[in-house]
């Protein structure tokens, strides 16, 4: 039996849910979104919580069961509060400036590095630190991670775009010769 498809999704009166046609709506304060529903999942709407319920006990359909409560949950977080990933770019003359809807991206590449933000998701950059928030979990964690891919931190001095949170392990370099 799944803990997490079995839990209900509260959500305060802020935000409006529908459940139609296989697909979820959900409206609140930051904007609107919708998902696709499993046919096998089924979905109650009632004051203030939904309800998400298998269809069968085979282990597949449970596994759904879960996967669509904690979009659904996610959803509501999004709709409500939002997401966001914070970022750092660490290095001798790495930088990162926002200049219309595109990040550029000095990252000791003959060139910069322009990246152009999708649509829904917010990119904020002060100093060393770049901001990605939206809506959707999905988007920003994605958004987040592709702009990371432009440069990982290595492990030698830890240059590189790497999260804020994130441990870079560090190596040891060579060792001096006596």
């Amino acid at each position: 039996m799944s803990r997490i498809g079995n839990k209900p999704v509260k959500f305060s009166g802020s935000v409006k849910a529908e459940y139609k046609d296989n697909i979820i709506f959900i409206e609140g304060a930051k904007g609107k979104l919708e998902q696709e529903v499993h046919p096998d999942v089924e979905l109650e709407v009632s004051d203030g919580v939904i309800n998400v319920k298998a269809k069968s006990q085979a282990k597949e359909v449970r596994a759904f069961q879960g996967m669509i409560r904690s979009l659904v949950a996610n959803m509501v977080t999004g709709v409500s509060e939002g997401f966001k990933k914070v970022l750092e770019v660490n290095g001798v003359g790495y930088r990162a400036e926002l200049k219309g809807s595109e990040l550029v991206l000095s990252l000791g590449y003959s060139n910069p590095v322009v990246y152009k933000v999708p649509q829904g998701i917010e990119v904020a950059v002060e100093g060393n630190k770049i901001t990605v928030s939206g809506i959707d979990k999905q988007k920003v964690g994605h958004v987040a991670a592709e702009i990371r891919e432009k440069r990982p931190p290595e492990p030698y001095k830890g240059k590189g775009v790497k999260y804020a949170d994130e441990h870079i392990i560090r190596k040891a370099g060579k060792a001096a010769k006596a």
